[in-house]
């Protein structure tokens, strides 16, 4: 078992409890520094600095407790971001939405599409995007949409 898998599988439930539906964990060295990464979303809600600030809270006894990191470390506490994976089994929660797609089979040539979600049942999705000046709409057999996420829309 790995350290993430390992603090994660301590830090998840109290985590849930605070009503987050996602946690992720990473432990990473960037610039001669190490960082223990939490990263929590809730669906269709924005998180804000005394969400993080609580989530800090409660998680930082926990692994002060576990001691399971011998050499020095930063928490850091933050979300998945503006651009945050979507579970492609929950995309009906993402409907209006602009996100990315990402395809195994392509689309008139093309594997990854940007725009609104317009529509999601069992079989399909609706998105419209833009192809050159034209909104284009296209239904998509679901199960060919390999990976999403939210989108910034320029």
């Amino acid at each position: 078992m790995t350290l993430e898998s390992t603090v994660k599988n301590l830090i998840e439930k109290p985590i849930k409890a605070l009503g987050y539906t996602e946690v992720d964990v990473k432990f990473v060295r960037e610039f001669g520094t190490n960082y223990l990464r939490v990263m929590v979303d809730k669906d269709d809600e924005a998180i804000d600095l005394d969400q993080i600030v609580k989530v800090n809270d409660v998680i930082s006894p926990i692994l002060d407790e576990a001691d399971l990191i011998e050499s020095n470390y930063v928490l850091d506490v933050t979300t998945f971001g503006a651009e945050k994976p979507i579970d492609v089994a929950k995309l009906e929660k993402y409907v209006g939405k602009y996100i990315n797609i990402h395809l195994t089979h392509p689309y008139k040539g093309l594997n990854i599409i940007e725009g609104t979600l317009e529509s999601v049942d069992n079989d399909k999705i609706v998105i419209s995007y833009k192809e050159k000046t034209r909104l284009v709409k296209c239904e998509i057999v679901r199960n060919v949409v390999d990976k999403a996420r939210l989108a910034i829309k320029f």
